[in-house]
């Protein structure tokens, strides 16, 4: 018999590696980390803005990578321009790669904004965008056109930080840019709000613009992706967005009578609404994703207090049918074992509401780091009495882990738990960015009222099918257990 031996040195260096690693204060970013790197957030924001293109100052690779994950999730045409940094421009300053890709990008997209996004590359090899951008402006062959330099490195943060930077440095350069834009007097100007919503989707962006427009005022999306990325049909292909907020809109943002920030859990010195605050006075308001009955009334709440206004009717009904619909699903909710991933302003939104519908938080996990995140949610859980896992700075292995650990049967994030769910059958809702395993991620609603309804139903519908998956074989096993065999009991003199 030929004898096998087993070759054990690669489970001893595994072993040697974690043993030495384990005191170090790292990630081990090859296991899928549970984030975005802050050029995708910013190339997000930017899209939301009129007739604007984004440029990527950095390897071809880091905009091949953005376009990918914005194309697969919104099925629209996504372009996004590369300064194309090769080894030469690495050790000689990009410079001449960034204004060439500048000039090119004018050239065939003859945008009225770009948007100039930095990466770990660029950071890294000290490349100062600023001066090069100022140098870009100087030859005047850009009349017209607003360029603006947004650091955004990789390592300095997740998608959600380069999306709340760049929104912060496009109001930075267009309330000090002197474009034209009328300052009407206190008694005749029509009042207006800023809206900064985060984690939305398109459709999630025309609810929450509907339930403002019942309160009868106008509000200024910063940014304003509804549109711009879930276009309707046409014959024609525009190279650029037509909707969107416009820079006109952008230079009139110290007008408005409030800031309202939905998504809350980023530092101050990431917040739009506080720079507003704190530069022009206007009045900022730091607010929970709507997404839950709680967090959707805090919203109304605002806009009820900003505009001095009641709550209209509508809402008020539309908050009467969530309620309803939290009482049909209440018998069903807590057989739901949960764990929700992803970026963490949405984790904390979803977590509230499957808290207040008296499901189990098994996990709530984020490759981000936040104080906020991790106090606010203990505090939610300390609320409805109970204990889950809290991961920051994770990736998706761990999350694995705790999930098997937790005896999780319903999981919400985007499209990368799909791993988990092939591997280990786990249940899943896709929610969130990125999703491209699935289509109409970029319609799904699950704010406001409305929305919260049409997503609790979703869960509940997701507990009940696995209910009745296995509900027969379960009660045949419980009543009907099989009979134990008796065999004859053999006495000493039978067996001889």
């Amino acid at each position: 018999m030929t004898e096998i031996h087993r070759d054990d040195s690669k489970d001893r260096n595994k072993d040697r590696n974690k043993d030495r690693n384990k005191d170090r204060n790292y990630v081990n970013m090859q296991v899928n980390p549970c984030k975005m790197c802050m050029p995708m957030g910013g190339a997000l924001a930017l899209k939301g803005v009129k007739n604007a293109m984004t440029i990527i100052h950095g390897s071809q690779g880091c905009s091949t990578y953005i376009r990918r994950h914005m194309a697969a999730h919104y099925n629209e045409p996504i372009d996004i321009a590369s300064s194309s940094l090769s080894e030469e421009g690495t050790v000689y300053g990009g410079s001449k790669n960034l204004k060439i890709g500048i000039r090119n990008l004018v050239n065939m997209y003859q945008p009225e904004v770009v948007g100039v996004l930095t990466t770990c590359l660029a950071e890294t090899i000290g490349d100062d965008i600023e001066r090069i951008v100022r140098e870009v402006r100087d030859t005047g062959e850009f009349e017209g056109i607003d360029i603006i330099p947004i650091p955004t490195p990789g390592y300095g943060g997740s998608q959600t930080e380069g999306y709340f930077d760049t929104i912060k440095a496009l109001m930075a350069y267009f309330v000090k840019k002197p474009i034209q834009v009328q300052k009407e007097t206190e008694e005749t100007k029509t009042p207006f709000i800023n809206i900064v919503l985060s984690d939305a989707t398109c459709e999630d962006v025309r609810e929450i613009k509907r339930m403002v427009e019942l309160f009868g005022v106008k509000a200024l999306f910063i940014p304003d992706i509804s549109d711009a990325l879930d276009a309707p049909f046409t014959n024609h292909y525009n190279k650029l967005s037509e909707e969107g907020i416009s820079r006109e809109e952008l230079a009139k943002v110290i007008y408005a009578k409030a800031t309202i920030e939905l998504g809350d859990l980023v530092a101050p010195n990431h917040s739009p609404a506080l720079f507003l605050e704190e530069e022009y006075g206007v009045k900022a308001y730091r607010l929970p994703l709507p997404i839950g009955i709680n967090n959707t009334d805090c919203l109304v709440k605002a806009l009820a207090e900003v505009l001095d206004k009641d709550i209209p009717k509508a809402l008020e009904v539309e908050r009467g049918r969530l309620m309803d619909g939290m009482i049909d699903a209440h018998k069903h909710s807590a057989t739901g074992d949960i764990a929700v991933f992803g970026d963490m302003n949405l984790v904390m939104g979803i977590a509230g509401l499957v808290l207040e519908n008296g499901m189990q938080l098994k996990l709530a996990a984020t490759g981000s780091m936040s104080k906020r995140f991790k106090e606010q949610l203990e505090s939610k859980l300390d609320q409805y009495q109970q204990k889950a896992e809290i991961l920051q700075d994770t990736d998706y292995e761990t999350i694995r882990e705790v999930i098997q650990l937790k005896g999780v049967n319903l999981m919400m994030g985007p499209s990368d738990g799909k791993f988990i769910w092939e591997k280990d059958h786990v249940d899943f809702i896709r929610v969130g960015f990125p999703v491209h395993d699935h289509v109409g991620a970029q319609r799904k609603n699950i704010m406001g009222y409305k929305g919260s309804l049409i997503f609790l139903d979703e869960i509940t519908n997701h507990l009940l099918d696995q209910k009745h998956k296995g509900y027969r074989e379960r009660m045949y096993q419980t009543y009907y257990p099989k009979k134990e065999s008796h065999k004859p009991i053999q006495t000493d003199e039978a067996a001889r």
